[in-house]
């Protein structure tokens, strides 16, 4: 350990930027992934990190590497493969979380250690059961480990917004002498409100010592429904970096919604002159479709920016607005945000080039594998399908996850209902290693008789905890997406398949948590620790 003080930040160590750049501080791999219902695996935390690397967002906090083996993995997967986003890891204010974190961003093509320590009255006493010095003192000494370990350090002291101000500015100069380039001002709890977020950024950046030398952010929760406008006014404040999520996900009522702060940079424009953050809008969408799906969880059609409903208009008045002039009832264009204003797009007669401009313009840019992958079931969905719409592109974009394919594979499927009598059904499954299984069952309706055959054949004991059907498109003929929720072992497991026949897509959903159950016996298992942000 270097045992000599680190020296205080310089312009070079802190992420480029300017006056004018807001910084997209994204965790949702970290603070939004740790909140119940939306663990990843390993791989899908990279896949997910991918697509944050292509939405364009400056700082992506890949984890809490100190919480597990495979969240350690995770992290130093991520900052192995990523090209673009300074790869961030978070730690406690202990020795040996540091230690990983720097471990885990060492192939980082540019990294960052996050340590967080609480500061309010209420965390002191009742938590940390330290003395102010005591806390001063614990806040210095991990931003100098971590500054020895790593040029870029960030410090966030949780509950910011319930700290004395005089005392938090006093936190916040002591670790900026100590070498940290970023300080953040979590509303943990999400309590505050935007005039208290303002007047609290403005008093810290007029009193703590060298606060023209770092960046000071912002990291908001909805409890109130307000982490997207508390962080716009930090930002107004001069907060230069926001911390946020896709969809909004995380702790409790989640945190800001990444989507809406970007939009709203960028439509009230004349709120925050010249300010502009690098996200790359016109992917919003396709990311905020990618994790509902890997993590199953739905975005609710009047979700701001990218709900079903965001451009949709029904009411005969704004029908006859929007014919007038679209600006009467919309603040942005739907192509912004990377959703289509077409409808019906292709058929079974186009060709894999008019599918690759469609998919481009959803927002998903494949390779030639994947190209081949989609279009050879888009083919087979246009021979059952006379209209393909966008919805059914996008579900074949997205694409099934790798972690549930195989072994196990639906070979065959019949199911039978009748009019105040069960139902049955009776499916053949085939595993990689040569064995074919069948099985039949009762249920009160198909979809429950052909769950309850699947999970006899598989031989798995679980328990269905939420099962949710949604037509992904329009017409009799549209495309169902069956999502299911189980319990195993005490763990929480979800599978997912897209089919026009929904009885087929709650076989093969079910299906792929079976399959996940098998990986499971060669992974450990992610860890869901909680880490306040």
């Amino acid at each position: 350990m270097h045992s000599d003080p680190a020296p205080a930040a310089t312009t070079r160590d802190k992420p480029a930027s300017t006056d004018n750049r807001v910084l997209v501080f994204d965790t949702t791999l970290r603070d939004g992934e740790q909140a119940p219902g939306f663990s990843m695996s390993r791989t899908q935390k990279l896949r997910m990190a991918q697509a944050l690397a292509d939405l364009g967002v400056d700082i992506l906090e890949a984890g809490f590497p100190q919480a597990s083996a495979d969240d350690f993995a995770s992290v130093k997967a991520i900052a192995a493969t990523l090209r673009g986003p300074r790869i961030c890891g978070l730690a406690r204010c202990q020795q040996p979380d540091i230690e990983s974190v720097a471990r885990a961003i060492e192939p980082a093509q540019k990294g960052r250690i996050h340590v967080f320590l609480a500061t309010s009255p209420l965390h002191r006493e009742f938590k940390l059961q330290m003395s102010r010095q005591q806390v001063i003192d614990t806040a210095v000494a991990a931003v100098r480990r971590a500054r020895s370990l790593c040029e870029d350090v960030e410090f966030s002291a949780e509950d910011a917004m319930r700290t004395e101000p005089d005392f938090l500015a006093e936190v916040f100069s002591a670790v900026i002498e100590a070498g940290a380039g970023t300080v953040n001002v979590p509303d943990t709890v999400g309590y505050t409100t935007p005039v208290e977020i303002a007047e609290r950024f403005t008093w810290l950046r007029a009193h703590v010592r060298g606060a023209d030398k770092v960046v000071f952010s912002a990291h908001c929760h909805d409890d109130l429904g307000m982490a997207v406008a508390n962080s716009l006014a930090a930002i107004s404040a001069g907060a230069r970096q926001v911390e946020c999520t896709i969809n909004g996900i995380g702790e409790r009522a989640g945190n800001a919604a990444l989507e809406e702060l970007v939009m709203a940079l960028r439509v009230r424009s004349d709120r925050f002159p010249g300010l502009h953050a690098g996200i790359r809008s016109q992917r919003l969408h396709a990311t905020a479709r990618l994790l509902a799906q890997i993590t199953g969880q739905p975005i609710a059609r009047n979700k701001a920016i990218i709900g079903d409903n965001a451009f949709a208009h029904e009411s005969g008045i704004h029908q006859h607005g929007m014919l007038k002039h679209r600006g009467t009832y919309e603040i942005m264009h739907a192509e912004d945000v990377g959703v289509s204003k077409s409808q019906l797009v292709l058929g079974k007669h186009s060709g894999r080039h008019a599918l690759r401009e469609r998919l481009s313009a959803l927002g998903h840019d494949l390779d030639d594998a994947a190209l081949d992958k989609v279009f050879t079931r888009f083919k087979a969905l246009a021979d059952k399908k006379r209209e393909v719409f966008d919805a059914d592109i996008e579900a074949m974009a997205v694409g099934r996850d790798p972690e549930a394919a195989g072994p196990w594979q639906l070979s065959h499927l019949h199911a039978t209902s009748h009019i105040g009598s069960s139902a049955s059904a009776s499916v053949r499954l085939t595993h990689e290693d040569g064995r074919v299984v069948s099985e039949a069952a009762i249920g009160d309706g198909p979809v429950d008789a052909v769950l309850r055959a699947v999970t006899r054949a598989v031989g798995h004991d679980f328990s269905v905890d939420e099962f949710h059907i949604r037509a992904l498109s329009e017409g009799g003929d549209a495309q169902g997406q069956a999502a299911i929720r189980v319990i195993h072992e005490g763990r929480e497991l979800r599978g997912q398949s897209v089919s026009t026949d929904i009885v087929e897509a709650a076989a093969n959903a079910i299906l792929e948590i079976a399959n996940r159950i098998e990986h499971l016996h060669a992974e450990t298992p992610v860890s869901t620790t909680a880490i306040a942000g």
